[in-house]
């Protein structure tokens, strides 16, 4: 499995969900349980707090997600890896 490949436990994303992404590349490409994907990346608003870009994708039953911003609660680096937890989505 490639270390920006980020796998999920659900076919959405969810506040509270921890992502385990790569510590050392800002974007990564979400797996999604149902085997979908999208691109992500954990970008910083204007006055520096940590974001999660992902783009839209579509579920395996056919559900259209559109593009959504993310807020993250925490980040925590361990061991090459970034554990980012989010938050509420802000579109």
């Amino acid at each position: 499995m490639s270390a920006y490949l980020v796998q999920t436990t659900d076919p959405h994303l969810a506040p509270g969900m921890i992502l385990d992404a790569p510590a050392d590349n800002d974007d990564f490409l979400l797996n999604f349980a149902d085997d979908t994907e999208a691109r992500a990346e954990l970008i910083r608003d204007d006055d520096g707090r940590p974001l999660v870009r992902v783009g839209g994708y579509m579920t395996m039953d056919g559900t259209v997600v559109a593009e959504r911003l993310w807020t993250v609660r925490e980040v925590l680096e361990q061991e090459g890896r970034r554990l980012v937890r989010l938050g509420e989505p802000l579109v």
